[in-house]
C-alpha cells in the first residue's frame, strides 16, 4: 500500500527511522515509561538525524521534507515508543509550525536553525482550564502598554513545556481598553514572569513532558507577536491542521506495534495442542486489527498527500485522526485480550500501548470535535 504514496526517498526515511527506533528507542522504552524519564539523549540524536526539522526549509537548516515523509517518521517512532513520537510531533506540528506559517524573517532566522537542529525544543500553549475544544473562550490576556504587552493567565496540558526553549501561546489582545481578539506570541522559556509547573502524572505517554504554565505580569515585545488578532483566529487554527495528521500517524504506529505483539504471542502460545491464533475467536480479532490498521494508514497518507499537493485537507485530516485514533484504542484493547493475563502486566508491552492509545482520542481535537468538523465539511461540499 505504501507504494501508492512513496517515492524512493520515503523508503529511505522509513528504513532510517525504523532502524533508529529499533536500536535507540526500543531497548529503553520500558525504562522510560516506568520511570517517566524524558528521552533527552534520544531527542538529541533525532536532531542530528534531521528529524526535528523535517518541515523546516533547508535555508534555515531544516530537512525540507514533505508530509508523507513526516507521517512515516512518526509511525516508525510510535511503533517503538509513543512518548518519543509525540515529543517530536508536538515540536514539529505545534511548536514549529506557527513560526513557519506566520513569523517574519527576523524571527525565523533567530529561532528556526536551533529548532531544526534539535538544539531547542518548541511548544505551543493553546488549552486552558475552561477553553479546550472551545478555543475562542481563552482567558489569558495580553494588555498593550506602550510598545510592550503585559501577559497574565495560564495554559494546561502543554507538551514539551518543561524541556522547551521556546513557547508560542494564544492570548486575548487588549489595546486601549478594547478586546481586539486573539493573537499569538512567542517567547523564550526563561523569560521573566513565565512559571512552568511540575510534570503531570499521566495515564500514558509517561516519558513525554506535559505541564501547566502560568503568565504572571510577563512582558512581551510587540515584535514577538507571531499572529495579529486582525487576521482572525480561525486562520491560525486551520494552519495547525497538520497536528491531526500527526496524531493519525501516531495512532497507526501504536496500533501496529500492538498488532505485531499480538501476532507473535498468538503464534507462540499453545492451548489445546495448537497455537491460539488457530482459534477463530482470535484469528478474527487479528483480521479485524489488520483491516483497521490498513484503513488508518490509507487515511493518514491520503491527508498527507493532499497537503503536499497544496489541496484542501481539513476533512481528510479529521477523518484520519478520528478513525486511526479510535482504531488504535480498539486494537490495543484486543491485543491485551489475546495476551490474556499476561497482557495486563508491565513485562508485556501491550498494556503500555493501551495506556498510550487512549489520549489519541482526545488530543488535537476530541473524537466528537472531529465528527463535528467532518459533518460541517461534507455539508459544505454538498452545498457547493
Amino acid at each position: 500500500m505504501d507504494s501508492l504514496f512513496f517515492k524512493e526517498e520515503h523508503k529511505m526515511i522509513q528504513k532510517m527511522v525504523c532502524d533508529f527506533a529499533k536500536d535507540e528507542i526500543l531497548p529503553k522504552a520500558k525504562e522510560l515509561d516506568k520511570n517517566e524519564i524524558f528521552p533527552k539523549e534520544i531527542v538529541k540524536k533525532m536532531g542530528q538525524l534531521g528529524l526535528m526539522g523535517m518541515n523546516v526549509p533547508s535555508k534555515y537548516g531544516g530537512s525540507a521534507l514533505d508530509t508523507i515523509a513526516y507521517a512515516t517518521a512518526i509511525i516508525e517512532l510510535a511503533k517503538a515508543d509513543a512518548s518519543v513520537a509525540i515529543t517530536m510531533a508536538s515540536h514539529t506540528s505545534l511548536g514549529t509550525l506557527p513560526l513557519l506559517l506566520f513569523a517574519d524573517e527576523r524571527l525565523k532566522n533567530k529561532y528556526l536553525p536551533k529548532i531544526a537542529s534539535g538544539e531547542i525544543l518548541s511548544a505551543l500553549g493553546l488549552t486552558e482550564p475552561h477553553a479546550g475544544s472551545d478555543t475562542k473562550s481563552i482567558k489569558t490576556t495580553a494588555i498593550k502598554v506602550g510598545k510592550k504587552y503585559i501577559v497574565n493567565g495560564g495554559k494546561i496540558f502543554i507538551t514539551n513545556a518543561g524541556e522547551a526553549g521556546l513557547l508560542s501561546f494564544t492570548s486575548r489582545v487588549v489595546d486601549g481598553g478594547n478586546d481586539r481578539g486573539i493573537g499569538v506570541f512567542i517567547v523564550p522559556t526563561d523569560v521573566k514572569g513565565l512559571r512552568i509547573e511540575e510534570k503531570e502524572n499521566k495515564m500514558g505517554w509517561k516519558a513525554s513532558d506535559t505541564r501547566q504554565v502560568y503568565f504572571e505580569n510577563m512582558e512581551v515585545g510587540s515584535s514577538d507577536m507571531l499572529y495579529a488578532p486582525k487576521n482572525g483566529i480561525n486562520k491560525f487554527l486551520k494552519g495547525l491542521t497538520l497536528g491531526r495528521i500527526s496524531i493519525g500517524a501516531l495512532s497507526v504506529g501504536t496500533a501496529t506495534a500492538a498488532y505485531q505483539k499480538a501476532m507473535v504471542y498468538s503464534k507462540d502460545r499453545i492451548a489445546f495442542n495448537k497455537p491460539i491464533n488457530h482459534f477463530q475467536s482470535n484469528s478474527f480479532k487479528l483480521a479485524d486489527m489488520a483491516i483497521k490498521i490498513e484503513a488508518s494508514r490509507l487515511l493518514v497518507y491520503h491527508a498527507a498527500w493532499l497537503k503536499d499537493k497544496g489541496e484542501k485537507f481539513i476533512k481528510e485530516a479529521a477523518m484520519a485522526k478520528l478513525y486511526a485514533s479510535e482504531a488504535a484504542m480498539e486494537i490495543t484493547r484486543e491485543a491485551i485480550q489475546i495476551h490474556g493475563g499476561y497482557g495486563y502486566v508491565h513485562e508485556y508491552d501491550v498494556e503500555r500501548f493501551f495506556r498510550d492509545a487512549k489520549i489519541l482520542e482526545i488530543v488535537e481535537g476530541t473524537s466528537e470535535m472531529q465528527r463535528l468538523t467532518i459533518s460541517r465539511e461534507i455539508i459544505k461540499d454538498k452545498m457547493a
